[in-house]
């Protein structure tokens, strides 16, 4: 059986607003909402998300097409860059490079990405110890720490060119019986499901 990491869609920017309680825009949600319609997410039986508003959000949507409850756990949150505050978009995706490139240091106050990893990584693994491994489940999360999740699963170095393509709303898939990945990041309303 399989498990996917899904991460949240467009969201709506408000520099007045913390990022971790901004929501999915229009076309995060509309996004979400489609992929929904999807037979592999009415096949879900666990859906596990961060505390931050757009994974609940997503997770909500993926939720009641599966008609099952969303789990809020610790530990599956984005990388913390409180100490920045919220950055310009050209400004982030540079900050974003330095983050990957530099894991065992903090970009400005940043949580280092190492700890991030693993933070994620640990998270992930407890959720597993008690899933039944014949359900299909959904993480859903953020891209930094679910591109931090994945190079873990690839036993690869943590770099920037394993992270999702931009806009969000893209999920990979692993086995659950060796966690090997089946498909790297896809757009969530075009994976065609488990083969």
């Amino acid at each position: 059986m399989y498990g996917l990491y899904i991460t949240h869609p467009q969201v709506k920017i408000d520099p007045n607003v913390p990022v971790p309680r901004w929501g999915l825009s229009e076309i995060g949600e509309a996004r979400a909402h489609k992929a929904a319609e999807s037979a592999w997410a009415r096949q879900l039986r666990r859906i596990v998300s961060s505390d931050e508003t757009k994974a609940i959000e997503t997770a909500e949507i993926f939720a009641t097409a599966a008609g099952v409850a969303i789990e809020i756990r610790d530990g599956m949150h984005e990388n913390d860059r409180s100490a920045t505050g919220f950055l310009p978009p050209p400004e982030f995706e540079k900050a974003a490079d330095w983050f990957f490139a530099h894991p065992q240091n903090s970009f400005r106050g940043w949580e280092r990405a190492a700890d991030a990893q693993h933070r994620i990584v640990s998270a992930f693994e407890t959720i597993l110890i008690d899933h039944d491994p014949r359900e299909p489940i959904a993480f859903v999360g953020h891209g930094g720490v679910g591109t931090l999740l994945k190079c873990h699963l690839e036993s690869r170095a943590i770099a920037r060119d394993r992270d999702q393509p931009p806009g969000g709303g893209n999920l990979y898939c692993f086995s659950l019986a060796d966690r090997r990945l089946s498909c790297d990041w896809t757009p969530m309303e075009n994976w065609q499901g488990w083969m």
